[in-house]
């Protein structure tokens, strides 16, 4: 079998450069779409449709698939070239997305989420991996902050256009939406993506390790995401399902020690830049679903904003993100990536602390002000971190670290939900007697501890993240 790869360099392919990254922007823009037009449009879901209590499936197996499989493309991108691959990823999504929207019931419907999150899951890792592969250490910094920009457009975009198609055409649309980016995209990497062939090769997918990942994963992800939720966490069912998936993947793990071609080498949990980039990943993606998840909570239930200037608090962070990551390029460029990352999670700390000040009376500025502090942090340490893992290794292997570092950041997001839940749960439950409410009924002089001490928890990750970048080596700098 043949298969094509890409000039690492990049050389020959400049002219084309910037189609490829337009194709990679709209690609990008499915999952980032995907993410905020949803929630929006529920309530209209849920009344024609039904399944109230099965609703939060919707996301939940979304986010399952798309973190399991993330892992497993980056390697068969690696193995197979990245055209074939993200090429499926966007047909995968399209087609989903176009079930999604004639689908019937809300077992179809989260059955067809399914095959979206797998779709979502080559995406965004590949897209990025094209990066790496097209642009020079000096230049991706750069690019990754247009691809940054894009999930800034999109919290503004998707959940106004969720509202229109939900309230003025259908919640339908919200999925078929997708199938003009998904064609468009896959149009322009169809013609103008040229991977260079090499000699014709064989390989040995690791099916083992691809299979005990995807369920020791999944089930990982699901007990982390439902736990505390659809069942308590020490319910026979959580402790049930988090020994499975524990067990699955120390088999994962034995397995992939004797794998000819395995889906998660060994080395790369024994490189201590690799280490250090998907602990900082595994933290972003904490702090990212804490914020998410809390701040439009607080905006309204305390501050007393409409769940229109909630949205826009939260993407004050979205807007601080692109910014420092396009200019991180220059900085590490001169100082390195640790000094930089370094730069980023001081302004995660001082952004956290500035959260942490936020109270009963404040304003809704001084919740928006230490988002935005935080999103410009989150950029300077998100950017160098990718970049630094993807200049670690050669071009066979930056699919799987750049899979490596999604899937991290996959699963610092799912332990965002468990933690920071079970914090705001237990100051509710203190406060209440041991009884548990609905976050969106609750008193602000209830609601407002309870989400100050997420808050603080945040501040504690932020802590966590300095000191692991402190892990990157400090003589680690882009090659000239």
């Amino acid at each position: 079998m043949t298969t094509e790869r890409i000039d690492p360099t990049g050389v020959g392919l400049r002219s084309e450069r910037g189609p490829i990254l337009l194709a990679v922007m709209l690609s990008t823009s499915l999952v980032a779409l995907d993410a905020t037009i949803l929630a929006t449009a529920v309530p209209s879901v849920v009344e024609d449709l039904g399944g109230f209590t099965q609703f939060p499936w919707l996301f939940s197996i979304y986010l399952l698939a798309q973190a399991v499989s993330v892992p497993i493309y980056g390697k068969l991108a690696d193995l197979r070239g990245r055209k074939p691959m993200i090429l499926f990823g966007v047909t995968l999504f399209v087609v989903g997305s176009v079930l999604c929207g004639f689908a019937w019931s809300m077992p179809s419907l989260i059955a067809f989420r399914l095959i979206q999150g797998l779709g979502a899951g080559a995406i965004q890792p590949i897209g990025m991996t094209i990066i790496g592969d097209i642009y020079t250490v000096a230049e991706r910094a750069k690019v990754q902050g247009y691809l940054a920009s894009v999930w800034g457009i999109s919290s503004f975009v998707g959940p106004t256009l969720g509202g229109v198609f939900s309230d003025y055409i259908s919640w339908r649309w919200i999925f078929f939406v997708n199938v003009p980016l998904g064609v468009a995209a896959a149009i322009v990497l169809r013609r103008r993506f040229q991977e260079q062939a090499i000699e014709q090769t064989k390989h040995r997918i690791d099916y083992a390790g691809a299979v005990l990942l995807a369920v020791g994963g999944s089930l990982l992800l699901l007990g982390l995401l439902e736990g505390g939720v659809m069942w308590a966490w020490d319910s026979p069912t959580s402790i049930g399902i988090l020994t499975v998936a524990v067990l699955l993947i120390i088999a994962f793990a034995f397995v992939e020690r004797r794998a000819a071609e395995p889906i998660l080498p060994p080395w790369v949990l024994s490189r201590r830049v690799l280490n250090a980039a998907n602990a900082t990943a595994f933290l972003i993606g904490l702090l990212m679903m804490g914020l998410s998840t809390y701040v439009p909570v607080f905006a309204q239930g305390v501050l007393g904003t409409t769940a229109l200037v909630a949205g826009f608090a939260l993407a004050a962070m979205t807007i601080g993100w692109p910014i420092s990551a396009s200019l991180s390029g220059r900085i590490y460029l001169r100082l390195g990536f640790r000094a930089t990352m370094l730069i980023g999670a001081a302004f995660v700390v001082l952004g956290s602390a500035v959260l942490w000040t936020v109270g009963l009376h404040s304003s809704v500025w001084h919740l928006a002000a230490a988002c935005f502090v935080i999103g410009v942090g989150l950029g300077f340490s998100s950017a160098p971190a990718v970049v630094a893992a993807q200049s670690s290794v050669d071009w066979q292997h930056r699919g799987v670290v750049t899979g490596a570092n999604m899937f991290s950041r996959s699963v610092g997001s799912a332990v965002g939900v468990a933690a920071f839940g079970a914090v705001a749960n237990g100051e509710i439950a203190a406060r209440l007697g041991g009884a548990h409410a609905d976050l969106e009924k609750l008193p602000a002089t209830v609601l407002a501890p309870a989400v100050h001490d997420v808050f603080v928890g945040a501040a504690g990750a932020a802590v966590l993240l300095v000191v692991a970048v402190l892990f990157m080596p400090n003589r680690l700098k882009p090659p000239a």
